[in-house]
């Protein structure tokens, strides 16, 4: 019967790295991770960004997220999007005068170049950014 219950706790411990494993998997973002040493690196590295300014206790932040990610995905070699913790990364977002979050802000060519302050719906980030896909050749 130790054979058995030997077989079984490897068993379980098996599926259970599988589900983690997977689990893990799917939570993979399609964002940059920005912080105070690399933000200007990045942005001067991508033609065309999306910075989302967030935290992990901001509501509209949580709400706002997959939505940028999609719409990230969606324009894949056109638009790169990163976020940046402002509990982590003080310096920046005080650099950046951020006071409300989310604040979602536009970089071309390493500058910001547009910004907005708020959580909004898909449709509506999708018009505030068309222009800017445009000039991307979207």
């Amino acid at each position: 019967m130790s054979d058995e219950a030997d077989d079984i706790d490897s068993l379980i411990k098996r599926r259970r790295k599988q589900w983690e494993d997977g689990a893990k998997s799917k939570e993979k973002s399609v964002a940059l991770e920005l912080t105070d040493a690399n933000f200007d690196e990045v942005l001067r590295s991508h033609r065309l960004m999306l910075v989302d300014f967030w935290a992990p206790w901001c509501g509209p932040c949580r709400w706002v997220s997959p939505i940028l990610e999609e719409i990230a995905k969606e324009n894949t070699g056109r638009l790169v999007l990163g976020k940046l913790n402002t509990d982590e990364n003080q310096e920046t977002a005080m650099r950046f005068n951020v006071q409300g979050i989310p604040t979602i802000m536009i970089s071309q060519g390493g500058k910001i170049v547009d910004m907005m302050v708020g959580a909004l719906p898909k449709d509506q980030l999708e018009e505030w950014l068309k222009p800017y896909l445009a000039e991307a050749g979207a």
